[in-house]
């Protein structure tokens, strides 16, 4: 899967979020393109971002880095850690999600 952005390794971490558990990518609605962060779309998306309604929260938007799952709006939100590998999410990146989805 192809992430896009100021990316500094292979699962998905950027120069922004780079902690151990800074794991996922997020598919923006605008643009259909994964990114690690909303601040490496800004930097290199040339458009504003759009944040997915609560009734697409069913869409595969969510990149694990670790296994390249891709998980639901839904999945993600529900879960601590990829499902699939087991790896931990960072818990902070709840405090963006009003940047990425609409309530």
């Amino acid at each position: 899967m192809r992430v896009l952005g100021a990316i500094v390794d292979e699962e998905t971490r950027c120069v922004h979020y780079h902690t151990e558990k800074d794991i996922i990518a997020i598919k923006f609605k605008c643009c259909a393109q994964y990114y690690p962060c909303y601040q490496c779309h800004e930097e290199h998306a040339d458009h504003a971002i759009e944040r997915w309604e609560k009734e697409e929260w069913g869409t595969k938007a969510i990149l694990c880095g670790k296994c390249q799952t891709e998980l639901t709006i839904e999945e993600y939100m529900a879960v601590t850690h990829c499902p699939h590998c087991q790896s931990l999410f960072n818990e902070g990146c709840a405090n963006h999600y009003h940047l990425y989805f609409v309530y």
